[in-house]
């Protein structure tokens, strides 16, 4: 009996050190998920940031534009002014011209004999009379010149003004180009790495293959005929998919705008189930469950998309039963938000 009773007293001295030890384990769990929240909310906020520079840097070039349109249209009425005003000018000045001869023909004819002596005095006053005219015009042309200078000091600076906006907007235009071009093939060198570390992670199996730029699997790897629910070896190929494109989250840089679009399609024949009234209902469900299954295994929301095509989009257009198997069909697609 002391036997037993000694027994049963060092059986119970193992349960409290196994209650620390499992205490000290849900701690650690709930502290690294505090720091994965900590983390998350941070590259929100950045990715944030870099939207609002983006708008910011889209209303200046949008304003250039404006200020530029603006510029072309004054500039355009400043050099109609300026033809206008040259053209009095010329008209002016051949008027002057006109008289100033006139008057010298009369000087000229002052030495004459005594008969026209008469003509000469009332010629005098017509004279006096085309001076007068002469001054004014020559104080019109004077206001004329003026007006040109200014006028042309005036469309100088605004086609100054013009070139200078126009190379603005050109540098502008070349870093915002230079910017998405970067951002692009970025997002291709991402792309490729990820199918080829999915194909290493999944095998060379005939039902998932690469089709351009995108992933396919047959819906029979996922889903039973006429149905969005996931087989549990569907579960199995998305925990490894899971996998690589969490691994693929974290080695993307937080200011490029990516996201993975899963599209669903089906093969021609109309679905006769009640709970699908349509193809497209069926598509788009299925790839809201890859979506929902991926989000439960830690996948960020903001970065999938789920697409339905109903037969509408089909790889082989026969009426065969391997067309149709390959037509019911995932998609997965790595591409711009």
């Amino acid at each position: 009996m002391a036997l037993a009773r000694s027994r049963r007293e060092r059986g119970i001295d193992y349960w409290p050190g196994f209650v620390d030890a499992l205490s000290t384990l849900i701690l650690g769990i709930v502290f690294l998920l505090s720091v994965f929240v900590v983390v998350q909310f941070f590259l929100s906020q950045e990715v944030t940031g870099k939207d609002t520079a983006l708008q910011r840097l889209n209303a200046q070039l949008a304003q250039l534009t404006e200020m530029l349109s603006l510029e072309k249209v004054g500039k355009a009425n400043l050099e109609d002014t300026l033809a206008s005003l040259r053209a009095n000018l010329a008209t002016s000045e051949s008027e002057r011209d006109r008289l100033k001869g006139l008057y010298d023909g009369l000087q000229s004819g002052s030495g004459r004999a005594n008969e026209l002596a008469g003509q000469l005095d009332s010629q005098k006053g017509i004279a006096s009379r085309a001076l007068a005219q002469v001054e004014l015009l020559n104080q019109q042309i004077a206001a004329l010149r003026r007006q040109l200078s200014a006028l042309e000091s005036a469309l100088e600076a605004s086609e100054s003004k013009d070139k200078e906006s126009q190379a603005k907007l050109g540098q502008m235009a070349q870093r915002l180009n230079l910017a998405l071009a970067q951002r692009v093939e970025e997002l291709s060198r991402f792309r490729s790495e990820f199918f080829g570390r999915l194909r290493a992670i999944l095998g060379n199996r005939p039902e998932i293959r690469v089709v351009g730029d995108r992933f396919v699997f047959q819906s029979e790897v996922f889903f039973d005929a006429g149905a969005a629910a996931i087989r549990p070896e569907g579960r199995a190929e998305l925990d490894k998919l899971a996998a690589a494109l969490a691994e693929l989250e974290r080695q993307i840089p937080t200011d490029v705008a990516w996201v993975l679009r899963v599209d669903g399609h089906t093969d021609v024949r109309p679905i006769t189930s009640a709970a699908f009234p349509s193809n497209w209902e069926l598509s788009a469900a299925r790839a809201i469950s890859v979506v929902q299954y991926l989000i439960s295994k830690g996948i960020s929301p903001q970065r999938l998309v789920a697409a339905g095509f109903g037969e509408f989009q089909p790889l082989d257009p026969g009426q065969s039963e391997d067309a149709y198997r390959r037509n019911r069909r995932i998609e997965l697609k790595l591409t711009e938000r």
